[in-house]
C-alpha cells in the first residue's frame, strides 16, 4: 500500500473504457486497476459511467461502480455548457472528481482533476468528432487553469500544457502508461506482417502508410502483408476502399478492433510496428510493440521520440519514400531489426502502471492540500 494521509474518496470517469478500449480507454482502465492496488484499506475508488444503452460490465477489484442511465452526449452537453449537475448527485460525497478528458467534471465540493493526453484538438479540430470541435477548443484552456491538478502522459505533453495553456508545472502530473504484462516473444518473425495498431483516423496518417506500403511493394514484390488493427471512423471509408482495390487488394488486411486479450497474439506475428502519426501524446502501441519484442518505425512527432528513444527508426510523417525505406531496412537487415528489438525491450522496462498510479495518488494528495 501507498500511505498518503487521511481516508480518500476518489471518483474516476471510466466512460472512455466503457466499450471498445482504444488508447484512451485502455489507459483509463489500466490506471484505475493500478490505482486500486495502491489505496489504503479505508480509501474508496469509484468508477463513473454514463450511457443510455451500454452498461459498465467490467469489474476492477477494490472499486465500486456508479452507472448512470443518462445519454453520454446529453450529460456532456449539460456539464460543458451549464456546469450541472454536480457529480455528487450521482455518486454522493467524494474528495476527488477526476475527469478523463480535458474538461472539468462539475462538483459541489470535490477537488477537480482533469486529464489531457495531447493538444491536437487545438491545432487540428477538423480531425476530431463534433462534440470535441464544439467544446474542447473553447473551454479546455480555462478548465485546465481552474483544475486543481492536470494529469498527462508524457513530458512532451506536460511542456505543451505549461507553455500553451498557462498551467503551472507544480499542478501537472506525468502519469505515463505502463508496459503490458507480456513476455518478449520467443523469436523474431523477419517476414511477418507489417503491423499498424490504432483507430483508423486522420491523425494516424493512414494515407501516408498505405502510400509507403504501395511503394515498398514496387521495390519488393514479395514484401509481407500490411495488417491494420483498429476500429474505424467516418474518415476511414477512402482508406478501406483503397485497400480493396489494386494494387493493394489482397496485400492489406483490415483486422478491425483487437481487444486487450488478443493483442499480444497480433504483435507476436509481426515483423515490425509502423506508427506514422502526425501527433501522439504518448503512443501506447509503440510501448506494446517494444514490450513484445517487435521493432518499431515511428514519426518524429509529438511524444513518440520521447517514448521510443533510441529503439526505433524515425521518419517524417509525410515522407513516403523514407517510410518505405525504413520498412525495407527491417526486412532486409536482420541485425538492424534485432538491435531495435533489444533496445525496445530494455526501454519498455522503464514504464510501470504501479509507478504512474503512485504519481497519480501523490497528485491527488497535493491537490487536496493546496
Amino acid at each position: 500500500m501507498c500511505y498518503h494521509g487521511p481516508d480518500l474518496r476518489i471518483l474516476l470517469d471510466y466512460r472512455p473504457a466503457l466499450r471498445e478500449r482504444s488508447g484512451v480507454g485502455e489507459y483509463v482502465h489500466e490506471i484505475a486497476a493500478a490505482l486500486a492496488t495502491r489505496l489504503g484499506p479505508s480509501d474508496a475508488l469509484t468508477l463513473f459511467s454514463s450511457s443510455w444503452k451500454d452498461r459498465l460490465s467490467a469489474r476492477i477489484p477494490g472499486t465500486r461502480v456508479v452507472d448512470a442511465r443518462v445519454p453520454v452526449r446529453l450529460l456532456n452537453l449539460a456539464w460543458h455548457r451549464l456546469g450541472w449537475p454536480p457529480i455528487e448527485r450521482f455518486a454522493g460525497p467524494i474528495d476527488i472528481a477526476h475527469s478523463s478528458h480535458p474538461l472539468l467534471m462539475p462538483a459541489r465540493a470535490a477537488t477537480q482533476v482533469i486529464t489531457i493526453y495531447d493538444l491536437d484538438f487545438l491545432d487540428h479540430p477538423e480531425r476530431t468528432r463534433a462534440e470535441i470541435r464544439r467544446d474542447y477548443g473553447k473551454l479546455a484552456p480555462a478548465h485546465a487553469r481552474r483544475a486543481a491538478a492536470v494529469v498527462t502522459i508524457s513530458r512532451f505533453t506536460a511542456d505543451e500544457i505549461r507553455r500553451r495553456l498557462g498551467v503551472a508545472a507544480d499542478r501537472i502530473a506525468i502519469c505515463s502508461p505502463g508496459a503490458p504484462p507480456w513476455p518478449a516473444r520467443p523469436a523474431p518473425v523477419p517476414r511477418g506482417p507489417i503491423l499498424f495498431v490504432g483507430t483508423l483516423e486522420p491523425r494516424k496518417n493512414i494515407g501516408a502508410l498505405l502510400g509507403a506500403y504501395a511503394r515498398l511493394r514496387q521495390i519488393d514484390p514479395s514484401a509481407p502483408p500490411l495488417w491494420l488493427a483498429g476500429g474505424t471512423t467516418e474518415a476511414s471509408a477512402p482508406w478501406l476502399r483503397t485497400i480493396s482495390e489494386p494494387p493493394l487488394s489482397g496485400h492489406v488486411r483490415h483486422l478491425g478492433y483487437i481487444d486487450a486479450a488478443a493483442r499480444y497474439g497480433i504483435y507476436a506475428q509481426a515483423s515490425m510496428l509502423v506508427l506514422p502519426s502526425h501527433n501522439e501524446g504518448f503512443g501506447m502501441t509503440v510501448l506494446e510493440a517494444m514490450t513484445a519484442g517487435v521493432p518499431v518505425i515511428a514519426s518524429r512527432r509529438g511524444a513518440l521520440p520521447e517514448v521510443a528513444g533510441d529503439a526505433a527508426q524515425f521518419i517524417e510523417p509525410d515522407d513516403i519514400d523514407g517510410l518505405a525505406a525504413a520498412m525495407q531496412r527491417y526486412l532486409d537487415d536482420p541485425a538492424a531489426a534485432a538491435a531495435a528489438t533489444d533496445k525496445g525491450l530494455r526501454r519498455s522496462r522503464q514504464y510501470s502502471w504501479t509507478a504512474s498510479a503512485d504519481t497519480l495518488l501523490a497528485a491527488y494528495t497535493h491537490a487536496l492540500a493546496a
